[in-house]
């Protein structure tokens, strides 16, 4: 081993710093006690990394490799707060980020000196204005789900047209479910539990909601794993559950299950859940209750009727589309429609996901989104079921352009966790949350004061909701559900802007179900409609 190279020099200096000050030290004199502690602290590094085998870049730069570990674990910090352009969206802009922050608090959400935005990039939108503005009314924009006339539900619900999406306690913290729960009482919205169900948190202020039910059926599971209609009845009758929501996939994930391992599976989690304390909590890849379309149907209208008429749907990334198609073959078999479905666009995720499922698998909101409503509309399905859409969406726009491509409501995840204070340090999976919203560990979570938070939480929406308002009016319009996709107008070169109208193919009422019109649809349709089948999630060969 050569130590010539500058890269043992800073190994070599405290070997001798150490040597020369404990002579010092030895003979009372100078400074020789504190900096014989401070060389001999870093010799004995410099020793250890000199030893080890399991770090080449220790052994080859003892004492210096430590500076590049500290630089690259406050990278995201760096990159955050110094380097980070305001546009820049990995995975929310400081822009969209600082929005949030700004109603959440209720301080001026305005911007000077124009757009940072470059409006001649391919992919830039906007909404197209009237000359006749529409007088700015009420903004407490509301949707009914389950009550279409020819299939009305016992207990149809009034929802607001932004909401908060599927988030579970035990991937939030007790105080963050509170605070979540708390601001969705305060402004008339629905919560979604996530597959986690439905915690005393989740109870405490009594806010709407909706309770989704995953492929581990949490909160109404049989102590062998499988569906059990007696605790899916002691909850779902509650009157704060307004509507049940059965999640076939996630975003974030989808095709994937998941483990909760035993370590964290405290006793509120268990209570919640039905499980047991400390034993590892599967929540599997697909569902028990049902392997067919068909199957799928019939147990949501036994969970819409087991629950009093309530609204009942399902959740879904979209994969393969005969899959989907299928579903909507099996609603046309049976006569039983749901009476929503979430869209869930592969961009989502609030918690930890594999990067190449992050990354590469699932959908993205928009293509699902249309593929959804087209498909209902082709269907002659699309007046009797909702759509509401999840995946990045955080302002007004947000909402405006997701229901101008055929939404009827929109879910937000990662936006009401930046109105908790999350500052997206991305460190959900470890534990670690520095704002206490994405945490179990008590120090750090009393860190979230709740009633501080409600209130932003409520505000985050009041004020969303107010500038939906604004900008529909602006467009000449009273409400959202009057948006469509001639609306938005997208830049697809420099020189060249087209309404989305014109981009997206849309169909119309009843297109799937005449024979002679498949082969002039979009290719989508034309390949998958025919192969799609009621009875089985699998295409016909």
């Amino acid at each position: 081993m050569s130590f010539v190279s500058p890269r043992y020099l800073p190994f070599l200096i405290s070997l001798l710093v150490f040597g020369w000050s404990a002579i010092l030290a030895f003979r009372g004199a100078g400074p020789g006690w504190w900096l014989a502690v401070v060389s001999g602290a870093l010799t004995a590094l410099g020793i250890a990394d000199l030893a080890q085998t399991r770090r080449a870049l220790r052994r080859n730069y003892p004492i210096l490799a430590h500076f590049r570990f500290f630089f690259e674990s406050i990278r995201p910090e760096i990159r955050q707060y110094f380097l980070e352009d305001d546009t820049e969206a990995k995975p929310f802009s400081r822009n969209q980020r600082s929005i949030v922050y700004q109603r959440a608090k209720m301080e001026t959400d305005k911007r000077p000196f124009g757009t940072q935005l470059d409006v001649y990039e391919a992919g830039y939108e906007w909404i197209n204005h009237s000359m006749a503005p529409a007088p700015m009314g009420d903004y407490n924009f509301r949707i009914e789900i389950g009550n279409h006339p020819s299939c009305p539900r016992a207990q149809p619900y009034s929802a607001s047209v932004f909401n908060i999406s599927a988030m579970s306690f035990g991937s939030l913290s007790a105080n963050a479910i509170l605070a979540l729960n708390g601001g969705a009482r305060l402004g008339g919205f629905m919560h979604d539990t996530g597959e986690g169900s439905i915690s005393r948190y989740h109870r405490q202020h009594g806010g709407d909601l909706v309770w989704e039910i995953g492929s581990g059926y949490f909160g109404c599971r049989d102590a062998d794993g499988g569906f059990s209609e007696a605790n899916f009845v002691a909850n779902a009758t509650q009157p704060q559950v307004k509507m049940i929501e059965l999640k076939l996939s996630q975003g974030a994930k989808p095709g994937q299950g998941g483990i909760l391992p035993g370590a964290k599976v405290t006793i509120e989690i268990a209570a919640a859940r039905g499980v047991t304390v400390g034993v590892d909590c599967l929540s599997p890849a697909s569902h028990s209750a049902f392997s067919t379309p068909i199957e799928m149907l019939h147990f949501i209208e036994r969970l819409r009727t087991l629950s009093g008429g309530k609204p009942t749907g399902f959740k879904l990334a979209i994969g393969h589309p005969w899959e989907f198609f299928g579903i909507v073959k099996a609603m046309l078999a049976t006569g039983i429609v749901p009476d929503f479905i979430v869209v869930d666009g592969g961009e989502g995720g609030t918690g930890a996901a594999p990067v190449e499922f992050s990354d590469h698998v699932g959908t993205p909101l928009q293509e699902a989104l249309v593929l959804v409503h087209n498909t209902l509309v082709g269907a002659r399905l699309r007046e009797k079921i909702k759509i509401g859409a999840s995946g990045k969406i955080i302002t007004a726009f947000d909402i405006a352009r997701t229901i101008a491509l055929g939404a009827d409501w929109c879910n937000s995840a990662r936006g009401f966790m930046f109105a908790l204070g999350c500052v997206q340090s991305q460190s959900c999976h470890t534990d670690r949350c520095p704002t206490g919203v994405a945490t179990q560990d008590e120090q750090r979570q009393k860190a979230l004061d709740v009633p501080d938070k409600t209130a932003r939480v409520a505000n985050f929406h009041q004020s969303t909701m107010k500038a939906l308002a604004h900008l529909i009016a602006a467009a000449g319009l009273t409400h959202p559900n009057q948006l469509n996709p001639h609306h938005l107008v997208r830049r697809v070169s420099p020189n060249q802007v087209k309404q989305v109208s014109t981009l997206i193919p849309y169909l119309s009422e009843g297109e799937l179900l005449d024979p002679d019109q498949i082969e002039r649809l979009p290719p989508v349709f034309g390949l998958y409609w025919p192969i799609a089948q009621a009875e089985s999630f699998q295409p016909l060969s």
